[in-house]
């Protein structure tokens, strides 16, 4: 799956969207962010989460930190980081890779308000070393995203 899911995930839904190999790590926003030459910030980070029974998927801007007092008003529950083995068997992304994009199996993908503050974003492209430049109304738009108010900014943290 990985990369391979997310080019045929593209060619289908947007053919037009490049996928960006930078040769070099992207796993962690800070990589991402220098590979790229953009504020990490620009980096649309995906979280994989449980939140009660489900599993769901959130695009936040790099530099956000998730709320849990707002992420459990806005899901009904307390999200709960997943693991690496059950993110990579859920979403068929290795976690450095992790993308709302050619998903192993549908889950609900929610994007952070945090992400307009911004042209364009890069979330990655299912490796390590890719990605994907996108506008973030594109992207919820992409992944039949729900626009939410769960993470707070640097400035603004809890």
């Amino acid at each position: 799956m990985s990369e391979a899911s997310v080019r045929a995930f593209f060619a289908a839904h947007a053919p037009d969207v490049a996928i960006i190999d930078q040769g070099v790590s992207t796993a962690t926003v800070a990589e991402a962010a220098a590979a790229l030459g953009v504020e990490p910030a620009r980096i649309a980070k995906t979280l994989s989460l449980r939140v009660g029974d489900a599993v769901v998927l959130v695009c936040a801007r790099g530099d956000a930190r998730l709320s849990n007092g707002k992420a459990k008003a806005a899901l009904g529950a307390k999200p709960r980081m997943l693991g690496g083995h059950e993110v990579e068997d859920l979403t068929g992304h290795p976690v450095g890779g992790v993308c709302p994009f050619g998903l192993a199996a549908p889950l609900p993908v929610y994007c952070d308000l945090s992400l307009r503050d911004f042209a364009t974003v890069f979330p990655a492209a299912g490796s390590r070393t890719a990605s994907v430049e996108l506008t973030p109304d594109r992207l919820a738009a992409l992944t039949g995203a729900t626009w939410v108010d769960i993470c707070t900014l640097p400035e603004n943290a809890e």
